[in-house]
């Protein structure tokens, strides 16, 4: 049901004159998911953000939010928004440009008072609250903007390359925060280049490709399901290599190795005992489990860059 859907769009479309941005989205994100949204560069990605957020009028399809259309006004109290690419009005302190949107929202004094300084905190800037943003590093101004994401409490949270321009211990910082934000039931919606906080943070990923969902997966069982075998042995013959292709239809021979993604992890007993019955001498058998960016690779291509 749509009122369990916190991101929901059909055959959403953009085209910028003769160019097609985005080609046709499909996609659900269910409530209090942390999800992910994958694709290489010029995908669509970013565009596809802004007309979830009404920043860019849709060529044609349809999208909800929170169970509401994105026409309506009144859902956009319920989101918040870090952009890739922000401007902050660099006059401000960290107080007073967290006060500025906490207002925008709607928020009463009484309540921004005591949220301000604890957001602050969450995000290391307490020390620099009275500080003006033109004196604040990229990776201040990122964890400053990310504050003001989540000022209001919102249901939902729309993050474009939200770890950009951090060092290590920002990233971290940040994940810590997406965590809080799905304990607490906060549907966060993430876009970012960085496969490997990805794969540590999601719950589920949609890889996109000129403007298109080709694949969405919950994240622990699509890299379950990517398990890969290396062989080892003596007698490694043709017809042999050609057997194992029952377990994985990807099998691949170089340097005296095999290797076979299984489409049945649990079926490793069973492709040794193949191997022993057909007279091979196994020196080694090892599962390897391939990160995010070898399973980007192989659903997007491994032409495209992120």
């Amino acid at each position: 049901m749509a009122s369990e859907l916190a991101i929901q769009t059909q055959h959403l479309r953009k085209e910028f004159g003769r160019t097609v941005a985005v080609q046709g989205l499909t996609l659900e994100v269910p409530r209090g998911e942390v999800f992910g949204f994958l694709g290489p560069n010029g995908a669509g990605k970013t565009t596809s953000i802004k007309m979830l957020l009404s920043l860019v009028a849709p060529t044609s399809g349809e999208a909800r939010l929170l169970g509401r259309p994105i026409s309506d006004r009144r859902i956009r109290r319920q989101v918040g928004f870090l952009p890739e690419h922000f401007r902050f009005h660099d006059w401000l302190t960290a107080e007073e440009f967290l006060a500025l949107h906490g207002r925008l929202f709607g928020m009463d004094e009484d309540e921004l008072q005591r949220r301000i300084p604890d957001l602050l905190d969450l995000v290391g800037l307490l020390p620099f609250r009275r500080a003006q943003l033109r004196t604040f590093s990229k990776g201040m101004l990122q964890r400053v903007g990310l504050a003001q994401a989540i000022i209001h409490g919102p249901d939902l949270v729309i993050l474009d390359e939200p770890t950009s321009g951090l060092d290590p211990v920002g990233r971290r910082l940040v994940r810590d925060i997406i965590q809080d934000l799905r304990r607490r039931g906060t549907t966060v919606f993430l876009n970012s280049h960085f496969l490997s906080e990805i794969e540590i943070t999601c719950d589920r990923v949609a890889f996109i490709k000129r403007g298109e969902v080709v694949q969405t997966s919950n994240l622990d069982e699509l890299m379950e399901a990517e398990t890969v075998v290396q062989i080892r042995g003596r007698g490694l013959s043709e017809e042999v290599v050609a057997g194992l292709r029952r377990w994985g239809q990807d099998v691949a021979r170089s340097d005296g190795e095999v290797r076979v993604r299984m489409t049945d992890p649990d079926a490793v007993a069973e492709m040794t005992r193949f191997l022993v019955a057909q007279g091979v001498d196994v020196l080694a058998l090892t599962p390897i489990h391939p990160t995010l960016e070898d399973v980007f690779v192989r659903i997007v291509g491994s032409e495209a860059g992120l």
